[in-house]
């Protein structure tokens, strides 16, 4: 009998350590708004789920580092990694490494370089960036009647995310509703709201004038509006847009300092990209992209959304 007990013991203690999973997570970088509600959304739902451990770590805006922390995921033989790619140029390498591996991997956030030829074990879940620099460029033609001056503020430059987001900007200047609309200036501030204010103060400086400021995500664009604001100007007079919808720009919406903002469900993608893994990690099929969808925010919305980023 005791033998039986102790069978019966020994087979649920395996059948546990067959279920679970430990998950490496390589993250661009921590010190960043919307990136840290993507996290934590993604460790908020592990802690969910049975059996489920992640091991996260902060690459720290270094390409470099984020390899050498996917090699450290594949030498503790972690049964699956996700990855907030710093450098999108970067991640074929990465892919390969995984892939020689045998060990899943999902790109989260910020599609790879190499998105259409992804091994058979990997995938990307994020928004279609598509929509997002379309969605905002849209609405702040309507609001200035498709006419006037804009600068645009560009994410990281070696991000697929920047470089998107900015041809959406010019791919709506170019449709009849919007060719009124001139781009006086565009530059990067690397998604950082201190360079996005010490680029406006440059351009303030230089004495360009503009009626809009299309940024490609909320940080600059806030940045943007205290370097606006510090030079005296009046915000009713300038539209200014982003892409994320974070609590900071939310509230500066409803300030009537920010005026159209895009909601990316940064949670939505943390929990999408470790459901992809989990399920790779078992031998289930994913699609190869799974788009969770952009929403336009606007000062008639903006409550809606207040609790969600």
């Amino acid at each position: 009998m005791k033998k039986f007990i102790l069978g019966t013991a020994m087979a649920l203690v395996l059948s546990t350590a067959a279920h679970a999973e430990t998950v490496g997570v390589s993250m661009a970088k921590f010190d960043d708004n919307f990136l840290t509600v993507l996290r934590n959304g993604m460790t908020d739902y592990a802690k969910t789920l049975s059996g489920v451990t992640l091991q996260v770590e902060d690459a720290q805006n270094d390409v470099s580092k984020q390899q050498s922390q996917i090699q450290n995921f594949i030498a503790s033989k972690v049964d699956a990694i996700i990855v907030n790619p710093v450098d999108t140029d970067a991640t074929t390498a990465m892919s390969k490494l995984a892939a020689d591996a045998g060990i899943p991997l999902v790109y989260v956030n910020r599609q790879p370089v190499n998105v259409d030829t992804l091994p058979d074990n990997q995938a990307f879940v994020a928004s279609n960036e598509q929509e997002s620099g379309t969605l905002e460029t849209k609405e702040i033609c309507r609001i200035l009647g498709g006419k006037g001056k804009a600068v645009v503020i560009m994410g990281e430059l070696s991000n697929q995310a920047a470089r998107m987001r900015t041809q959406d900007v010019h791919d709506v200047i170019k449709t009849d509703e919007c060719k009124g609309l001139e781009i006086v200036e565009e530059q990067t501030a690397n998604w950082d709201r201190t360079q996005g204010a010490d680029l406006m103060t440059n351009w303030l400086s230089s004495g360009i004038e503009f009626d809009a400021v299309i940024s490609n995500n909320d940080e600059m664009a806030i940045g943007a509006i205290q370097a606006l604001k510090a030079a005296g100007k009046d915000m009713s007079k300038v539209v200014v847009g982003g892409v994320d919808a974070t609590q900071d720009a939310l509230a500066a919406m409803q300030a009537g300092d920010l005026d159209v903002t895009v909601f990316q469900d940064a949670a939505g993608q943390g929990k999408g990209s470790l459901d992809a893994a989990l399920k790779l990690a078992k031998g289930e099929k994913v699609d190869k992209k799974v788009y969770i969808p952009f929403q336009l925010v606007t000062p008639e919305n903006v409550k809606d959304f207040v609790t969600k980023n």
